[in-house]
């Protein structure tokens, strides 16, 4: 009879699995969720995962999972899982089609149709959140509001930003991602095969160990301040974090606030004289910009900036790629070093 029983549970498991996949809506989850899913222990349910905004808490292992701002669908692709809907991309998207290439790849690896874009341009639309019906939603990596992190709550368990908005690094999206999902051990793995393919790229390129780097951003209609990241944003943080040097002024900046963006007036350009070399965004074609720089009576006495050592990634899949995460690292950081290196080559 025990064993009546354990088969029936199966066939009736069995069953809603090929109920789901009949959805539509559900298709992208299961495509490639279901052989991952099978292989995770459900045991770990609940789980309780802390962030900015006090703890979420899963009761159950999600089987539609959504995902709003920049990056958070990578956790759950890399592991193998299809989101039910993730936000669209509308930067460094160089075909428009609301996917960064790296993503394309991956749904295309998993044999996976394109799950229902939220285009979060203006704000999170959350009527197209609820559509998509999900069991949990994604927001590791974000700047979420407390209103946003309550309204989306009342759609599903929501995971939001460990501390500083806009602030987590990719270890972090997908510790505290992976963790909703039941997938620990998978995403504890990924970390470190991220951590090794980094290290592996910057053996390529040794002048690159140690030089201290500023992330920038230049608009040549206002140069009366230079911004920065700090290393509190993952851009700069994982240039920190792979070997690279940090500026006395990030350090300092970075120090004495949260704040993932810094700007300080022109007027001291010695503040940051023991820059190797600046990486900024800029317009696809930066030479108005750099000469508009070098023009400046201010900025031309920072040594990076008079002597050219500046590099520009314009609004491109790579420059897109600069801000880490899940599957962009293993699509493009070779490539984001070989640009970084031309500055001190």
């Amino acid at each position: 009879m025990r064993v009546y029983r354990i088969l029936a549970t199966l066939v009736a498991a069995m069953m809603a699995t090929a109920l789901a996949a009949c959805s539509p809506a559900a298709q992208p989850t299961q495509q490639a969720s279901s052989a991952t899913a099978l292989g995770t222990a459900t045991s770990v349910f609940p789980v309780t995962v802390d962030h900015a905004f006090g703890s979420t808490t899963i009761e159950k292992k999600p089987m539609r999972v959504a995902t709003v701002a920049w990056a958070n669908h990578e956790v759950p692709l890399a592991l193998g899982v299809v989101p039910v809907g993730m936000s669209k991309a509308t930067w460094g998207d160089d075909d428009k089609d609301g996917l960064l290439p790296w993503v394309k790849e991956k749904l295309d690896a998993l044999g996976a149709q394109t799950p229902v874009l939220f285009d979060e341009t203006d704000s999170i639309p959350f009527e197209q959140v609820a559509g998509t019906k999900p069991d949990v939603i994604l927001a590791a990596y974000s700047g979420i509001t407390k209103q946003d992190y309550e309204t989306l709550s009342k759609i599903a368990p929501t995971i939001a930003y460990p501390g500083v908005a806009w602030g987590t690094s990719y270890e972090d999206m997908i510790r505290l991602n992976a963790k909703a999902m039941g997938m620990v051990a998978e995403g504890d793995q990924l970390i470190a095969d991220l951590g090794k393919h980094t290290a592996e790229a910057l053996k390529k390129y040794p002048n690159l160990k140690d030089k201290k780097v500023l992330f920038s951003s230049h608009s040549a209609e206002d140069l009366s301040q230079v911004g920065f990241y700090s290393i509190k944003d993952p851009r700069a943080g994982f240039l920190k974090d792979s070997g690279f040097g940090v500026p006395t002024i990030v350090e300092q900046e970075s120090a004495k606030s949260d704040k993932f963006y810094v700007a300080v007036s022109a007027e001291k350009p010695e503040l940051f004289n023991d820059v190797d070399f600046i990486v900024t965004y800029g317009p696809e074609d930066p030479a108005p910009l750099l000469k508009a720089m070098q023009d400046n009576p201010l900025l031309a006495k920072i040594p990076a900036v008079k002597d050219g050592r500046i590099v520009f990634l314009g609004n491109s899949p790579l420059a897109a790629a600069a801000n880490p995460s899940p599957l962009s690292i293993t699509w493009g950081i070779d490539k984001y070093f070989a640009k970084l290196n031309e500055a001190v080559s």
